[in-house]
């Protein structure tokens, strides 16, 4: 018989499966990350700074810890696959949820599984690609150059402009995903939140079949919830009684905080708003092309970040259909198909879910 050494049993050569299951979770477990962790340095002025610690919570050792927190989080959590992990991209969400981390948690993951599941109407936010640049053009929506008495800058919209028989709800989505995420980036905005002014002037019920019942719950509720932006002042004008069923059915599924700042008007003259910050064709100073032209700016100055927000993925094998297609409750406890990934979600939950009690003065 052949002499030789025995194995011990730790040494054993590994099965090709047993390898195949080791090299599968390592390629899991590696990530990319689009932008590095930086060294915040807050830019906000001291004025800015007291409104985000009166209104967020948010103090130098809170927004410390809680990047932290996150940061570590993103990296041990195995859903995600690309992922920014620079200051500003955090602190929208930290701010949105007044530095709740663990509802900052959900809404980063439901975001970029958004951004991912709905591709085609939430990537190549590019301002640049023909429609896009038809649709801004046309006054569809903008952002005034001007700011109101609180600092908060005013989106303007003119839904009427949009051929529902030449664009796609898909073109909808895309262009006022370039307008919010490119405010998203200013943190001057994350901090003071935004005013919404809309003329319906147009609107009729061609527009509204642009968008089936079920889309159209799904993109109302993400968009208070899932989108990082404070909504402070809502002006509605025109509104054609036509489509006012439809607009009841939206009001329906927002909160009772945003119902209260929704404000409507049937003319123009009567809606309560400093009319110095919208174009001289609502009673301002500025012409509508003049402010456009403004606008287009700022979206070329943001351009290449909000292009590389397209490379953010987590891994869609590891969500259930129901989370892919945007429902907001779908990533809570119980709601995923895949069980393994929820017990790892409720363990990287865990380990931030008592957050604020690690603040200290």
């Amino acid at each position: 018989m052949e002499l030789g050494v025995a194995r011990p049993n730790s040494q054993k050569k590994l099965s090709y499966s047993s390898y195949k299951q080791r090299n599968t979770m390592s390629r899991r477990l590696t990530k990319r990350h689009l932008t590095p962790a930086d060294e915040y340095q807050c830019p906000l002025p001291a004025e800015t700074q007291a409104i985000a610690e009166e209104q967020l919570r948010e103090t130098e050792n809170a927004r410390s810890q809680a990047l932290e927190a996150l940061r570590n989080w993103l990296e041990q959590h195995p859903k995600f696959m690309a992922i920014r992990m620079d200051s500003n991209f955090l602190l929208r969400f930290l701010r949105t949820k007044k530095f709740s981390v663990p509802m900052v948690q959900e809404a980063i993951e439901r975001y970029i599984l958004l951004r991912q599941s709905w591709g085609i109407a939430f990537n190549q936010l590019d301002y640049k690609l023909p429609v896009m640049m038809e649709l801004i053009d046309l006054g569809y929506i903008f952002v005034s150059p001007f700011k109101d008495k609180l600092g908060r800058r005013v989106v303007i919209y003119r839904p009427g402009v949009f051929d529902p028989y030449k664009y796609t709800n898909q073109d909808m989505c895309r262009v006022m995903g370039i307008c919010y995420e490119t405010l998203m980036e200013d943190e001057e905005c994350q901090v003071r939140g935004v005013v919404h002014y809309a003329d319906g002037a147009g609107v009729s019920f061609p527009h509204l079949t642009l968008f089936t019942p079920k889309e159209a719950v799904r993109i109302v509720k993400n968009g208070e919830k899932t989108i990082p932006m404070r909504h402070k002042e809502i002006y509605g004008v025109n509104v054609h009684p036509t489509i006012k069923f439809a607009l009841d059915f939206g009001m329906a599924l927002i909160s009772e905080k945003i119902r209260k700042r929704v404000k409507l008007y049937t003319a123009v003259k009567d809606v309560e708003i400093d009319k110095s910050l919208l174009p001289s064709e609502y009673g301002g100073t500025m012409p509508m092309k003049e402010m456009i032209e403004l606008w287009k700016v700022e979206l070329a100055s943001k351009r290449d970040i909000l292009l590389l927000n397209d490379k953010m993925a987590v891994r869609l094998e590891m969500y259930s259909e129901a989370a892919r297609e945007g429902a907001i409750s779908a990533l809570r406890a119980g709601a995923n198909s895949c069980a393994g990934a929820d017990a790892v979600g409720d363990a990287m939950r865990g380990l931030t879910g008592n957050f604020r009690k690690l603040e200290v003065d």
